[in-house]
């Protein structure tokens, strides 16, 4: 099974993707625990330039982003779902359609082509979006902020709209988590949703 969170920034995916991964190895099940960009060397190399390094051009940073994710699911989440694992990943290609093709204004449906292409199709199980409003997002962010938390309000609510578009196009495997609620109950209906997929 192949699980993606998704959110803008501050919404606490990334604690609610370690809370499901610790919940599903206390159950005994095989699971990969890993996170976009990055989840291998390559992969690293091009976070540390796209978070932290200067001026990349839109396409550019939309091309880094999947050349990452090709990467990824070649060496590392392919091989893990051959083997039966439970793969949990912090972000995947729907971050590049909201992020660059919404946000960049490249356009979604030609971000999410190619990184359709960088992934030959593969899609996740369950995406779990992690709901919340953009100003309490970022109340809740670090003041150590990287290069895309740094693109401001209009740039996040231009993401955070295209994301609920995504969980409305894609309902079968979406499941759009308020994430203004307390992290043990968000927990639980992950749970829940992971556990009872069709």
């Amino acid at each position: 099974m192949f699980v993606t969170f998704e959110g803008i920034d501050g919404s606490g995916k990334t604690t609610q993707a370690r809370l499901l991964v610790e919940r599903l190895r206390a159950e005994g099940r095989d699971v990969l625990a890993t996170r976009e960009p990055g989840g291998t060397a390559l992969g690293e190399a091009i976070r540390e330039l796209l978070l932290h390094g200067t001026h990349v051009a839109p396409w550019a940073e939309a091309a880094l982003y999947a050349a990452s994710r090709a990467q990824h699911v070649e060496e590392v989440i392919r091989p893990a779902l051959k083997r039966g694992a439970i793969v949990v990943c912090d972000r995947y290609l729907d971050s590049s359609a909201v992020y660059q093709g919404v946000g960049r204004e490249l356009g979604l449906e030609r971000v999410m082509e190619l990184n359709l292409t960088a992934v030959d199709g593969l899609l996740p199980d369950r995406t779990i979006l992690l709901r919340i409003d953009p100003s309490e997002a970022a109340s809740r962010m670090s003041r150590d902020l990287d290069r895309i938390e740094r693109e401001g309000a209009a740039f996040l609510r231009r993401v955070h709209e295209a994301y609920d578009a995504l969980a409305a196009r894609f309902a079968t495997r979406y499941v759009v988590v308020d994430a203004t609620r307390p992290a043990e109950e968000q927990a639980e209906e992950i749970h829940g949703a992971v556990r009872g997929r069709p």
